[in-house]
């Protein structure tokens, strides 16, 4: 077992279970502090060290990290899209503050490495719709997109200022069985499993040609362990990785659960993110994350819609 001692914050949200559970695994279920606000997800129960915690309070944050003698920080805490926008000043102090916080207790305490999620939300309507490439046009129009922005600015700020080994990846829609949708706009792809199989219908909230980038988590969670696992040299991009693994719409994925549930149907009510998304990549370049650390996905529509299906039956 390495000797790394890592915290997790936000290790109740859809990121976080499976995140923190795969580090358990790889570093011994001591040795992975898992923190939130909320009670103790389920699944997180009895499986390792679990403390109630505020990433907002710096002081609490700072003896935390002191007394656990913490060498990786994982913050996963953050509003997303939809939820940002239904209060924008909340969400801009939440994600840049908790982000602050960490980077600068890293920076004091010379924690090892910290990891911090961006998204494909960085991205607005004038950046390039297909393969969205690594440096492009980047004008975010919701507080979600501008605060993880701004966010990547800070972690490329600090790497180079201050050396703080800072490593992040641009997540496209995230899709789990294992942990409830967070209020982000790509939702839909879990919720669509959900009520398939419970109501055999789904009325999507945006429209049935909207593509989008997502990933099924076990690609998500393995690519986010192997960049952190990649070694320091190799990590030419500190402000945050594109990173790709399949591309499709409400319709697509409507034809591809009804391959296993013939009787699902759809229909589509767009309602206000439906804005949020169009401003977003339909598909995403990630050559760079392929080249410097080997990124490769392994889970396409086909093969995540049978392997969500099949453990939501369970």
């Amino acid at each position: 077992m390495k000797k790394d001692k890592i915290l997790v914050i936000g290790a109740c949200g859809q990121i976080g279970v499976e995140l923190t559970l795969a580090l358990r695994k790889m570093y011994g279920d001591a040795n992975v502090v898992a923190s939130d606000l909320r009670e103790e997800h389920d699944l997180l129960k009895g499986t390792g060290p679990y403390v109630s915690l505020d990433v907002m309070n710096k002081e609490m944050l700072h003896v935390l990290v002191i007394r656990h003698n913490i060498t990786q920080i994982y913050l996963l805490a953050a509003i997303l899209s939809a939820t940002g926008e239904k209060n924008p000043l909340l969400a801009w102090h939440i994600n840049m503050q908790s982000l602050l916080n960490v980077l600068d207790i890293a920076k004091e305490e010379n924690v090892d490495k910290v990891y911090w999620p961006s998204s494909i939300a960085v991205f607005g309507p004038d950046s390039p719709k297909e393969s969205t490439p690594q440096h492009t046009i980047i004008e975010p129009t919701t507080i979600y997109g501008i605060s993880k922005f701004a966010g990547e600015r800070w972690c490329e700020y600090y790497s180079h200022r201050y050396g703080v080994d800072v490593r992040s990846l641009r997540y496209p829609g995230l899709i789990s069985y294992k942990s409830a949708p967070g209020g982000g706009t790509t939702d839909y792809a879990i919720e669509i499993f959900h009520e398939a199989l419970e109501e055999k219908k789904y009325t999507c909230f945006l429209s049935e040609s909207t593509y989008l980038p997502m990933m099924y988590m076990p690609d998500a969670i393995r690519a986010t362990i192997e960049l952190m696992e990649a070694d320091k040299a190799k990590i030419k991009v500190r402000s945050s990785y594109n990173l790709g693994a399949m591309s499709f719409s409400p319709k697509e994925i409507a034809a591809e659960i009804k391959k296993h549930i013939p009787e699902f149907t759809i229909s589509y009510e767009p309602d206000y993110r439906q804005q949020i998304a169009d401003g977003w990549p339909q598909s995403m370049n990630d050559s760079e994350a392929s080249r410097d650390w080997g990124w490769k996905p392994e889970f396409d529509l086909e093969k995540m819609t049978a392997d969500m299906l099949k453990n939501l039956k369970k």
